[in-house]
């Protein structure tokens, strides 16, 4: 499939075509495509080349289940998704309430402590899952590293046959079976599923083996746990695949083409997230669609399956749930939920929604929908026969499935509408808030499908052609390899966050810290995320904003610089994040206020939060220079002192503030503060010069360090640093720069994309800006990991270094930002 795509000229990108045809094509190979966007709990995603070669997933990497197939003349052809793998338990997890004991040192053991041989006698015995800050945890883990041996008895050899590890680990993990390493890991995750390999499984025999694990935790949350579960092996109703012929990411929409038989297949996922409209935005509805055609000139006779699972409203696949057949405005409503429906009772980064209802629904018109066990409905469907259920279901017997008759046909098409309703959606200083479509508690899931429905017509023209337009400005401000990369951007920043009004009015538009420690309303993930949303709604950066003024304002947060975050997604009452980054978010939200004003042409948002920007400021005045030890955004580098290009932001921080108070007529201030930021960038030049480029730290010669604060001197009209120091960086990063991207420093060969893109924004000159952005591009195509793009990745090597999924790529749209300021 890539080389298919690479193949296509990228001129063609930019055609003008419709939604339903593969006119407009974006040929970049996705690490992953969005399916479903709605918000950071609703985000599905296909995770493979082709649509049909593994099982819907969430962000996180958990299955939610989502099948498609096509019935043409008889013949079935699964478009979407794979079967649920029925797994037996072999040896049970402790994330799955099954206790179990191991043997567990935190000092690094000899070499051979894999090895069954090995004496173990003076490990500490303990309870697992072994964690911190995680609710499943049993015994305390504080420490950086953990090594666990287990002992399991199994009452017969597992040779021949098909073994999965079940496994949950953060930070970094190491797992064996009976020495043997079978997987490595570097993202967090809960429950994931690995198959073991053939030489692991043939050493699995009957009576004791061990399984042994190492974790590294790099700070925040971690865990570690593990198990081993069995395939049963069972013949699918869906087992033949159509044959995908292309697959597109657009900025609101992802589009699929397929062969079945003697017809062609358009699959078109929308998520209408235009930032412009807060009802529209925070509906939370999604459409897919289907368009069939012959290839052959002649008619064929069509159903189409859709079947989506109760675990789109579950943490985790073990509890228990409960499904519902209804019909409303002439739709059929399917729902599920949890039995238990605990609103707002849980918080954390690797976890889904357990409260609330996943909603599928499509028009009656020769439709049928049903509840059931799937493999039943999957059976009725292939044999011809009607669905049957009744208006209630449990557990695995409540499916969610949509059949449609099309006929005999050479052309046909129609929709299925999947959405969620959370009932609740965030606790906002302990007062639960409604979504913002039922903000004031007068509106039901039933009536927004019904909106969905009545507009889909005008708001298909409308996604397609924000697609176009977005990318077409995009290629004009950066080229057509930056357009691409906007357009994976978009729905999986948006996504990442949740609409909700605070008790006084004001929007918040909350983020969720993905894949990270979950924080919500992070300053230093807001700052990088916020260009798309000073581009395209500025009210919705001061949604990024308003609840760390909200904070310090009413007194709940009493240091003189922002919090770092407002707590844990979903629960906002309080920071949660173990420290504090003083200089970062001072200036983060310096600046962002600035550039809010600026985009609205009016200084009110500022003069509104006066007091407490102040007091920012005159922090920054006295320990912005020349910052002592401490975290920034990027935090995973870890502590340090004298960081030039936090200096860059503080300084930018004060000129902000200067700038605003010109504005508001503040005439003194606005004299006193920009002279003091010209100053202290005159001292920056003198300081961080080290030859032929400027340094990671002041006191650090032979070092360097991206720049990417620097970008908003000229952006913002604040011309403070003298110019050569960003033409002096950007002819260095040229030099400097690895196959997949410059760089974060000279410390390691790690980078953040949504920095690179920062930083190649200051260049001068269009060929420069793009032989930074292409490394990036390319790891795109070729980057060996699968998940919703990741923001930190090696620059050396095709692979992600940590996160995925988060809403810092809306840090890609500052060049386009920049064309407009």
């Amino acid at each position: 499939m890539k080389n298919l795509f690479a193949a296509l000229s990228l001129a063609v990108i930019f055609a003008s075509g419709c939604s339903t045809t593969p006119a407009v094509v974006n040929p970049v190979r996705a690490t992953a495509y969005p399916l479903v966007t709605i918000d950071p709990y609703t985000s599905a995603w296909s995770m493979t080349d082709n649509l049909y070669d593994s099982p819907v997933k969430h962000w996180t990497g958990k299955d939610f289940p989502m099948l498609g197939a096509l019935k043409v003349d008889g013949t079935v052809y699964r478009f979407l998704g794979r079967e649920e793998i029925e797994m037996l338990t072999v040896i049970p997890s402790g994330t799955q309430g099954a206790g179990w004991e191991g043997a567990y040192t935190t000092d690094k053991p000899a070499d051979n402590w894999i090895k069954a041989d090995f004496n173990d006698s003076k490990w500490k015995t303990a309870a697992a899952p072994w964690g911190m800050l995680e609710a499943e945890a049993r015994t305390p883990w504080t420490t950086e590293h953990i090594w666990v041996r287990r002992v399991v008895n199994l009452e017969e050899s597992l040779e021949g046959k098909t073994v999965y590890m079940d496994y949950s680990n953060d930070d970094d993990a190491v797992f064996y079976v009976n020495g043997i390493e079978v997987h490595s890991v570097t993202d967090c995750n809960k429950n994931a599923l690995v198959k073991l390999p053939e030489e692991a499984v043939s050493s699995l025999k009957a009576g004791e083996n061990l399984i042994c694990a190492k974790c590294w935790n790099r700070g925040g949350n971690a865990l570690i746990d593990f198990g081993l579960k069995l395939r049963v092996e069972k013949e699918s109703a869906l087992q033949q695949a159509a044959t995908q012929t292309y697959a597109e990411v657009r900025p609101m929409q992802t589009v699929y083409g397929f062969t079945a038989g003697g017809v062609d297949l358009t699959l078109t996922f929308t998520a209408p997230m235009f930032l412009d409209d807060l009802d529209l935005l925070s509906r939370p509805v999604n459409y897919i669609t289907y368009d069939v055609k012959a290839n052959d000139g002649q008619t064929h006779d069509v159903d189409v399956y859709f079947e989506v699972s109760p675990r789109w409203a579950l943490d985790f696949m073990w509890q228990e749930s409960e499904s519902t057949l209804g019909e409303s405005e002439g739709m059929y409503v399917l729902k599920a939920g949890s039995v238990d429906q605990r609103i707002l009772a849980k918080k954390g980064d690797d976890r889904r929604i357990d409260w609330g209802y996943v909603v599928f629904a499509a028009e009656k018109e020769n439709t049928t929908a049903a509840l059931g066990p799937g493999a039943e409905l999957r059976n009725a469907f292939a044999a011809g026969e009607s669905l049957q259920s009744e208006a209630k279901a449990s557990g695995i017997d409540g499916q969610l499935a949509l059949s449609r008759r099309l006929g005999n046909v050479k052309n046909a098409s129609g929709k299925v509408l999947i959405a969620y309703d959370d009932v609740y959606s965030i606790q906002y200083f302990g007062e639960n808030l409604r979504p913002y479509w039922n903000r004031k508690g007068d509106k039901t899931i039933e009536g927004q499908l019904k909106l969905a429905l009545d507009e889909y017509p005008a708001l298909m023209k409308k996604a397609a052609a924000f697609d176009r337009d977005m990318m077409a400005k995009a290629a004009k401000a950066g080229g057509e390899k930056y357009a691409c990369l906007c357009a994976l951007a978009y729905r999986q920043a948006n996504a990442a966050h949740k609409v909700v009004e605070a008790p006084d009015g004001d929007v918040l538009w909350l983020s969720k810290e993905n894949n990270s420690n979950g924080s919500i309303g992070t300053v230093d993930v807001t700052y990088p995320s916020a260009p798309l949303y000073l581009l395209y709604n500025p009210v919705l950066c001061e949604g990024l904003l308003n609840h760390i003024f909200d904070y310090s304002e009413s007194g709940k947060w009493t240091k003189p610089f922002p919090a770092h975050d407002v707590g844990t997604y979903p629960l906002a009452n309080g920071q949660t994040y173990g420290g504090d980054m003083p200089v970062e978010e001072g200036g983060n939200m310096l600046i962002l206020t600035a550039a809010i004003c600026h985009v609205e042409k009016s200084y009110e948002f500022a003069k509104k939060h006066w007091d407490v920007l102040t007091t920012w400021t005159e922090y920054l005045m006295q320990f912005g220079l020349d910052p002592q030890n401490q975290l920034c955004t990027d935090d995973f580098a870890g502590h340090f002192a004298h960081n030039a290009n936090l200096s860059v932001k503080a300084i930018l921080g004060i000129a902000s503030y200067a700038k605003m108070a010109e504005k508001l007529g503040y005439a003194d201030a606005a004299e006193k503060y920009m002279a003091a930021a010209k100053e202290m960038a005159a001292q920056w030049k003198e300081m961080a010069a080290d030859g032929d480029h400027y340094r990671l730290t002041f006191d650090k010669e032979g070092t360097w360090s991206q720049k990417y604060n620097l970008v908003w001197d000229k952006m913002l009209g604040y011309n403070i640093f003298d110019p050569e120091i960003a033409r002096t960086e950007i002819a260095y990063y040229l030099t400097v720069q690895n196959q997949y991207g410059l760089p974060l420093d000279s410390r390691k060969a790690y980078t953040k994309t949504d920095w690179i893109v920062w930083t190649a924004t200051m260049a001068e000159n269009p060929q420069d800006f793009q032989a930074l952005i292409e490394p990036v591009y390319n790891f795109e195509n070729e980057s060996t990991d699968r998940v919703p793009m990741s923001d930190w990745i090696w620059t050396d090597k095709p692979e992600m270094r940590g996160f995925k999924a988060r809403s810092v790529v809306g840090g890609y749209f500052i060049k386009m930002l920049s064309e407009t300021l």
